[in-house]
């Protein structure tokens, strides 16, 4: 990478995928599960989207009060994920 991939006030890496690295295992599984349900949603009569959805919105929670992900790796998936905006966040 050169510097033009990175964050000029903050050194981070502009591709945030990074936020996705050694997430813990159920974590993992939930994001999984949601990338499916996601898909399942659009194609089929899917029922247990909201579950998944939940289940997910679960999991970030419990990983980030437990320190196993930092705040920022939380709202990433959120945001990514569950298209959930951080509170204060002003579109662009």
């Amino acid at each position: 990478m050169n510097n033009a991939d990175y964050d000029p006030e903050t050194g981070k890496p502009l591709d945030k995928a990074y936020l996705e690295e050694n997430l813990p295992p159920f974590l993992v599984e939930s994001v999984k599960n949601m990338k499916e349900a996601w898909v399942k949603k659009e194609t089929e009569h899917y029922l247990n989207w909201d579950c998944d959805y939940c289940d997910l919105q679960s999991s970030i929670n419990v990983a980030e009060v437990e320190n196993l992900i930092t705040s920022e790796q939380a709202w990433y998936l959120r945001e990514k994920y569950l298209y959930t905006r951080k509170p204060g966040d002003i579109d662009d």
